[in-house]
Parts: structure tokens; C-alpha cells; sequence
């Protein structure tokens, strides 16, 4: 493994961290989120153009830069620097990766150009506050009962006698689905009996498609509840007619592995971020005649959080080569990221518990992403069970 960045990599960690300093200031963060699209459309189209940031691991036969996940991930830690609201996530990260597993080849030529360009942005919607089971994250997503296992509840899908299909249910908490210009919704067909989990393309101006966005933790993640009231929609890849719901299941599981490096890598920025802005504060802040970073008892939790950030950056890069530690570098990102918003408040003493402080701007981030895609020990309790640490000898022989 060679863990040093190439010339590439360092100009593009440049150029983006230039750009998002100009742009991205917490006043700017603040207001985007609170536009009807919940992001600066003018900047996502300018670092499409400029960077083709969502269409860094797109392969160039799809109009992508054909990178690696790692240059994704790079690019992400510097998005999370500045708590960037954009749907790279749920595009770039989420979605693209499923329609390059699944699609057909005629999906694949008509759909991964624009999302790589940027015109076109993508959503995954899973029912229930179910996203980090369904992209085997907290647990096995298989049989796929997280969407309703073909009960009542969840989304279910019904063939039509033209061989289209038709979707009914409602489903919560989709990233950037109020904005998003193509819907992937994970549905059930088949009854219960014979119940499938497949996943279908819903367009924005689908007939019978309710869109509302939701108030959240943080602003910087915007979610939305999607209704889908006998919608038209169509099946990502070719319908074998089978009962086997593997293929789906694999590529969720695959996308999750992925998905949890880049979310590592952006946990990681945003709390190098929040360290750096708690010590250039109490470096300025002054008590009894001193800066306040010059105590011992201060100096001591700063060392304490910069060995937290910098461990947990390891393991986020590593994880960026190796996506199948994905989980338990997502954990140790998490984690770091949790406490160092919580001692950039306390550090910015009075002023920094104020609720409209910038410093909360981090810890919301943390707290709302333990609730999409942890928590920590749940995500390090499932990685440890995939790497069979608590087999016991005779489990292990029998398998």
C-alpha cells in the first residue's frame, strides 16, 4: 500500500479547498440550506464544471473523470470541512454506484452522463428510518424485512398488464429528496408470499409523487418524505422473473461499504475543521490576563481531540483503499467527530453554547449522522461480527 497522495490528488485537494473557502463560509452554509433546493445551486454547478466532483469515480465512458472511491473520498473531506450542503452524497455516493451495479446498459448510457455532469441528481429512497441496515452498515440486509418484507408498511411495487410497474407507500428521511431530479425507491413486488426487494426508477414529475421536505437536526442534510400513490415507475436493471432479491441486496451491501469511506473521510474534515477553529479561539480568547489555550488543563484536551481526529483520519484513508473497513472507520470518524463538536462548545465557553454559534453547525452533523447511518457501537458491533471476533471454535468449525 502506498499511502502518500499523488500530484493529482494534492491539486485537487488544493483547487476544491480554495474554491469551498471563497464560497462556503458559515454565514454562506447557513443561507444556502435554507433555499428551496437546501443548496447553493450556482456553486454545485460550478464545481461539476470545474472539478467534475460528481463524476469523479464515473467511468469516462459515461462522460465521469474515471477515479478511484479514494479520490472521491479525498474530495469529501474537504466538502466536510465546511459542512458543504450539496447532493453529492446523495448522488455521487448513493446512487450512482447501484445504477453502475444494476442498470442496463441503455439505463446506464442514458442516466450516468447528466449525473455526472451534474444536471441530474439522484436519491435513494429507503423505508423506515432503515438506511444504514439496508446498506448493511448496522446489520445483514438480507432477507430485506428493514423494507417491510412484504408486510404492511414500506413501499410495494405491482407489475401492470403493460409490464410496467406501479408503486404504493411512503418513505421518510430520503436524503435530498425533495430536490432530486431521479428517485431510486427500494420496494417489495411479489406479495408476501413470494416477496422480492428490487429497486425502481421514479422520475420527479412521476404522477402520484408527493414531495415535502422535513425539519431536521441539521440543516446541512436535508431530508425529505416521499409519497408514492400508484406512481409509475421503472425497474432499475432487467426483470428475470425470479424470485431472488441477491443481486439487489449485494450491490446495496457493496454501495455500503463505499459509502461509509467517503461519509468516514467527511467526518474526518469536518473535525479537523472544528478542532482547528477551537484552537485558533483559544489562542484569541483571553482570561485572567491570558490566552486562555495558554492553560495546562486546555492544552491537555486539545492534545486529547488532535489524537482523536488524526486516528480516525488513518482510518479513513485506509478504509479509502480498502472500502471493506468502511464500517469501522466510519465508527472511529463518527466518534471523533461527536467529541470534538462537543469540546469545541465547551472550549467556546459561554458564547459557544449559544444555539446560533457555528460551532453547533458541527455538532449537529455528528448527532445527525449517528441517527442516519450509526450509531458507533452498532456499526463497530456489526464489523466485529463480519470479521467473527465473538465465533466461538465450534461455530467456527462449522462453518
Amino acid at each position: 500500500m502506498d499511502a502518500a497522495f499523488t500530484a493529482e490528488q494534492d491539486e485537487m485537494r488544493r483547487t476544491l479547498r480554495e474554491i469551498l473557502g471563497k464560497r462556503c463560509g458559515p454565514d454562506e452554509v447557513k443561507a444556502a440550506v435554507r433555499t428551496a433546493a437546501g443548496h447553493d445551486r450556482e456553486l454545485w454547478q460550478q464545481l461539476s464544471a470545474q472539478l467534475g466532483l460528481p463524476g469523479i469515480a464515473v467511468a469516462e465512458e459515461y462522460g465521469g473523470v474515471g477515479c478511484t472511491p479514494a479520490d472521491l473520498a479525498l474530495a469529501c473531506e474537504e466538502t466536510g470541512r465546511v459542512l458543504l450542503p450539496s447532493p453529492l452524497l446523495a448522488t455521487a455516493v448513493l446512487a450512482v454506484p447501484l445504477i453502475t451495479a444494476l442498470g442496463t446498459a441503455a439505463q446506464c448510457s442514458a442516466l450516468l452522463p447528466p449525473l455526472a455532469a451534474g444536471g441530474l441528481t439522484a436519491a435513494l429512497a429507503v423505508p423506515g428510518p432503515a438506511l444504514s441496515t439496508a446498506l448493511a452498515l448496522t446489520g445483514e440486509n438480507a432477507p430485506g424485512e428493514w423494507a417491510g418484507g412484504g408486510r404492511a408498511g414500506g413501499v410495494q411495487a405491482k407489475a401492470g398488464e403493460d409490464g410496467g410497474w406501479r408503486l404504493y407507500g411512503e418513505v421518510a428521511q430520503v436524503l435530498d429528496g425533495h430536490s432530486a431530479s431521479l428517485l431510486l425507491v427500494a420496494a417489495h413486488a411479489g406479495g408476501f408470499a413470494r416477496s422480492r426487494t428490487l429497486l425502481f426508477l421514479v422520475r420527479e414529475d412521476a404522477p402520484g409523487l408527493v414531495r415535502s421536505r422535513q425539519a431536521t437536526l441539521d440543516e446541512t442534510r436535508p431530508q425529505a418524505r416521499i409519497q408514492l400513490r400508484d406512481t409509475p415507475a421503472e425497474l432499475l436493471g432487467a426483470d428475470t422473473g425470479g424470485s431472488a432479491d441477491d443481486g439487489v441486496l449485494a450491490a446495496l451491501a457493496a454501495t455500503g461499504r463505499s459509502a461509509a469511506a467517503v461519509l468516514a473521510a467527511e467526518a474526518v474534515g469536518a473535525a479537523g475543521q472544528a478542532l482547528a477553529r477551537t484552537v485558533e479561539y483559544v489562542r484569541q480568547r483571553e482570561q485572567f490576563g491570558r490566552p486562555v489555550g495558554s492553560f495546562q488543563a486546555v492544552k491537555h484536551r486539545l492534545a486529547d481531540l488532535y489524537v482523536h481526529v488524526q486516528a480516525a483520519r488513518s482510518a479513513a484513508y485506509y478504509a479509502a483503499w480498502d472500502p471493506q473497513q468502511g464500517g469501522l472507520a466510519l465508527a472511529q470518524s463518527l466518534e471523533a467527530l461527536r467529541v470534538t463538536a462537543g469540546e469545541a462548545i465547551q472550549l467556546h465557553g459561554g458564547i459557544g453554547f449559544t444555539w446560533e454559534h457555528d460551532a453547533h453547525l458541527y455538532f449537529k452533523r455528528a448527532a445527525a449522522d449517528e441517527l442516519l447511518f450509526g450509531p458507533v457501537h452498532r456499526l463497530r458491533a456489526h464489523a466485529a461480527h463480519r470479521a467473527g471476533l465473538f465465533t466461538t471454535p465450534q461455530e467456527k468449525v462449522a462453518v
